[in-house]
C-alpha cells in the first residue's frame, strides 16, 4: 500500500510538472514577442524621423557630376541644415527637377539669390552687391578637360539658385531649364557611403 501510494503520488507530481511546462513555454514566447515588438517600435521611432526629416539616402544616376560623383555612388543627404542656414555657393544639392517634380537631380550651387549669372567664353561670371563689376568663378573642382558651354545672362530672384553639373559637357542644368527655387531643394550632399573605398564626408568649397 505504501509503495503504491508513493507511486501514485509520484504520478500526480509528474502530471503537475508536465502540465506546467507548456504554460511556461508560452509565457516565455509571449515575453520574447513583446520584447521584440518594443525593440522594433523604439527603433522605428528613432530611425523614421532621421530617415524622413534629417538624413535621406540617394543613389547618383548618370554622368552629370563626374568625376566628383559617379553613377552608382550612394550619398546621404542632410535635410535639416537649410532650415537654419542658407545654401552656399559650391554646395552639392539634391532637389526636385523643376520641369518634373517626381524626379530628383543632383547639381552644384553656382549662383545665389539676387545675383546675376553670366556664362560666356567658357567662363562663369558672378555679379552681386559686393562685386558689381563681376568676378570670374574659379572652379578647381572641375576636371581639366571640362568646358562651360553656353551664352546667357540670368538674374536670380530672392529664392532662386543657379546650379550646374560638374561634368559641364554632359549636364542638363540651369543653362537649359533655368534656376532652382529654394522650395524644391531636398538637402545638401553630406556623406558618400558607397563605394567603401570612396567613403568620405563631402566638404564645402572655398572660392
Amino acid at each position: 500500500m505504501n509503495e503504491e501510494n508513493v507511486k501514485n503520488q509520484a504520478s500526480k507530481n509528474d502530471s503537475v510538472i508536465s502540465g506546467q511546462a507548456p504554460q511556461s513555454s508560452r509565457n516565455e514566447a509571449l515575453v520574447f514577442i513583446w520584447e521584440t515588438v518594443k525593440v522594433v517600435v523604439i527603433s522605428l521611432a528613432i530611425i523614421l524621423p532621421i530617415r524622413y526629416y534629417l538624413v535621406q539616402p540617394f543613389f547618383v544616376k548618370g554622368a552629370s557630376m563626374e568625376s566628383n560623383f559617379e553613377d552608382g555612388d550612394y550619398l546621404l543627404i542632410d535635410e535639416i541644415s537649410y532650415r537654419f542656414s542658407e545654401p552656399a555657393r559650391g554646395d552639392v544639392i539634391v532637389f526636385r527637377y523643376p520641369e518634373d517634380r517626381s524626379q530628383f537631380f543632383i547639381k552644384r550651387i553656382i549662383g545665389l539669390p539676387g545675383e546675376t549669372i553670366e556664362v560666356k567664353n567658357n567662363k562663369v561670371i558672378i555679379y552681386n552687391d559686393s562685386n558689381p563689376e563681376g568676378f570670374v568663378l574659379s572652379e578647381n573642382y572641375l576636371d581639366t578637360n571640362q568646358e562651360t558651354l553656353g551664352n546667357l545672362l540670368m538674374r536670380l530672384d530672392d529664392n532662386e539658385y543657379f546650379v550646374l553639373g560638374d561634368n559641364r559637357l554632359a549636364s542638363s542644368d540651369s543653362r537649359r531649364w533655368g534656376p532652382v527655387n529654394k522650395t524644391l531643394i531636398t538637402g545638401r550632399a553630406l556623406l558618400r557611403a558607397w563605394p567603401f573605398n570612396k567613403f568620405d564626408k563631402i566638404e564645402g568649397i572655398n572660392y
